[in-house]
């Protein structure tokens, strides 16, 4: 069963009660993601709003902010046409385990609760309540492999809430039961009072990982229909980039960035003349869109299911059929040259950013959360010590079986993860 709730606008109230909240990240924090970006973003509006909340995640690199508790680097795995930074090794779980001792938290929040990984050691130790956002789309390789202990984990989960229609087809497939939808959330003000980044040209904006799925090659081949004033911002980089930086050597009009700060992003979402998301599979929700119209620019993109989550086709954005060149280029174009239309999107787009309020959001989360402290029994009548021994028995069941049945390949599987932002 499917409960929708949808974000408003609203500001976020002051807690009733300050809860100590864990957001456990499967994805490295150090690694742009969309997966990673909702959990900093929710962390941020809940610290805000009062609450003591404690990042657990890998991090590549210093962590991104002092609450934000590091698990060890990532390891680049394939996934259904991405690259998901994942840490299934046993150092991440001794350092998940130490994490959530020596914390002692209300509630367990999990993203991609069965990514091998933190989240699924947070799982097995099933210490207390939890609450589980199911991001993937697509296929999982792990919820195939540990067919036989995911069903087991599911009645360590409290609350399960899915990000769209795409991952409720997933999770539901091989976890049968009542998910509550949440849409992804924005921080809409941050976005809507940035500073832009200056241009004088017309200019195209696209900000994502650079392989296959992500569609920049369709974009960048687009670029030879449009006038030659026409800038392109590329950011980031990816398996692609050499290749594409050489296939594109001759073209002025593009400017290769490279990964950027939160801030750069943005100002330069906010300074462009039209936002490009191109993507031609893989989008299970469209937050760079929401990102991108909460910033008051107009969004060209792919007519993915995902991606029609958030946009509707002349109205908040123009969508084009995925790899049609052609197709994109004229919506560029339009986009880039009809000041009536781009003034229409931009107002709309706006209109539609602030449904997806990250504020808003949280609100829904905490009442979720709330609800599953105050219903939990598997938690409220056990000794803590016998509580941690069960848990540590599982994860050694959960090693054994990794052992046993995958070996070395527990590190190329994982869930797709939401796109880079």
């Amino acid at each position: 069963m499917d409960r929708t709730e949808a974000p408003g606008g609203a500001a976020a109230p002051a807690p009733l009660r300050s809860l100590r909240i864990g957001l456990v990240c499967a994805y490295s924090v150090g690694v742009p993601g969309g997966v990673q970006g909702q959990v900093l973003g929710l962390a941020r509006v809940l610290r805000r709003m009062g609450h003591e909340v404690r990042v657990l995640a890998p991090c590549d690199g210093p962590p991104p902010a002092t609450y934000v508790t590091p698990l060890g680097n990532s390891i680049p795995t394939a996934a259904n046409g991405s690259i998901a930074p994942i840490a299934p090794d046993p150092s991440c779980a001794l350092r998940t385990i130490r994490a959530l001792r020596d914390e002692s938290f209300d509630v367990l929040h999990l993203h991609e609760p069965l990514a091998p990984g933190p989240t699924m050691t947070s799982l097995f130790l099933d210490i207390a309540p939890v609450v589980a956002t199911f991001h993937a789309a697509g296929d999982s390789a792990p919820y195939r492999i540990f067919t036989p202990i995911v069903r087991s984990l599911a009645s360590h989960i409290d609350a399960r809430v899915v990000v769209s229609k795409d991952a409720l087809a997933l999770a539901s497939r091989y976890l049968p039961g009542e998910y509550e939808t949440l849409f992804n959330g924005v921080e809409v003000e941050r976005y809507r009072t940035a500073e832009p980044f200056k241009t004088d040209a017309p200019t195209i904006f696209f900000c994502g990982r650079h392989e296959e799925r992500k569609g920049l090659g369709v974009l960048l081949d687009a670029m030879a229909a449009l006038p030659p004033e026409v800038r392109c911002w590329v950011a980031s980089e990816g398996p692609e980039t050499p290749l594409l930086r050489a296939r594109y050597a001759g073209d002025p009009r593009i400017e290769w960035l490279g990964r950027i700060s939160d801030d750069e992003k943005i100002a330069r979402l906010k300074g462009a003349t039209v936002f490009c998301a191109p993507s031609l599979h893989g989008e299970s929700f469209g937050v760079v869109l929401i990102e991108a119209m909460a910033a008051g620019t107009p969004v060209v993109a792919s007519s993915l299911p995902g991606y029609q989550n958030v946009a509707t086709a002349d109205v908040d954005a123009l969508l084009v059929a995925p790899n049609d060149v052609a197709g994109l280029s004229t919506a560029l174009y339009t986009a880039l040259f009809d000041r009536p239309l781009g003034e229409r999107l931009r107002v709309a787009g706006e209109h539609r950013a602030a449904e997806f309020s990250m504020e808003s959001l949280a609100v829904q989360y905490v009442r979720i959360y709330e609800r599953v402290i105050d219903s939990d029994w598997r938690h409220q009548h056990r000794a803590g010590e016998r509580l941690w021994r069960r848990g540590l028995r599982r994860l050694n069941l959960l090693f054994s079986l990794a052992r046993a049945r995958i070996g070395p390949a527990l590190g190329h599987t994982a869930a797709q993860p939401e796109e880079d932002s």
